[in-house]
């Protein structure tokens, strides 16, 4: 059976359990417990501060809850230290073929927490940052550095959405197929970046079309 909390502690331990690690502190228990007071001073009043934004309860307890949350820690942390290592390289080696990309990912999850757990993951991993979340169609924008690979880089963000249906008790399940992704960001980034295309094509030089203008001379 499942027990009823409030939302916003659990969300303002989830901030602190990321705070930890975008800090990157070092392993030693009074380092880690560190950093995990000063995630929740920081975390619990934001969570408190945007407490409307939640439903007013969460259910907790269940038997699944606490391997899927500790599954999703283990993979968001392992994702966080290949993205670094990959930015880091692209740093260090500038002549890396980059195609920045923005990627429209519908979403099965549709709690707030679980929807908030998904952006604010993304955000932290390098590499990568939500942009805006689409309530009308329970999507993200995602912005990458490299967008070659769409595929590759929501693979992770799927298996964190895995985590969040069993960890948020939401009535999609991991076993249904997630919705399709939209490279560009579908209509509304797509259409941005078409319109941008055209007004540097009619801001071009007199002679785009006509070699130098002075074919007439």
């Amino acid at each position: 059976m499942s027990v009823q909390v409030r939302t916003w502690p659990v969300a303002g331990w989830i901030f602190a359990i990321l705070w930890m690690f975008v800090r990157g502190t070092t392993l030693a228990p009074m380092a880690l417990l560190g950093q995990l007071l000063l995630g929740l001073a920081v975390g619990l009043p934001i969570a408190y501060l945007f407490r409307r934004l939640y439903p007013r309860w969460i259910g907790l307890g269940r038997a699944g809850v606490v391997p899927a949350a500790g599954r999703y820690l283990l993979d968001f942390l392992r994702e966080v230290v290949r993205s670094n290592v990959d930015v880091a390289y692209r740093v260090l080696a500038p002549s890396l073929p980059m195609e920045p990309e923005v990627i429209l990912i519908p979403l099965r999850v549709e709690s707030a927490p679980a929807i908030t757990l998904l952006a604010n993951s993304i955000t932290v991993t390098p590499g990568t940052i939500t942009l805006d979340y689409a309530e009308e169609a329970n999507a993200l924008y995602v912005h990458v550095v490299d967008g070659r690979d769409p595929d590759g880089i929501v693979d992770p963000i799927r298996r964190w959405e895995d985590y969040a249906l069993e960890m948020f008790d939401e009535e999609a399940s991991s076993s249904e197929p997630a919705p399709e992704i939209v490279v560009s960001g579908g209509d509304r980034w797509g259409e941005r970046s078409r319109g941008d295309q055209v007004g540097r094509e009619s801001s071009g030089d007199p002679g785009h079309d006509g070699g130098d203008g002075r074919d007439g001379e």
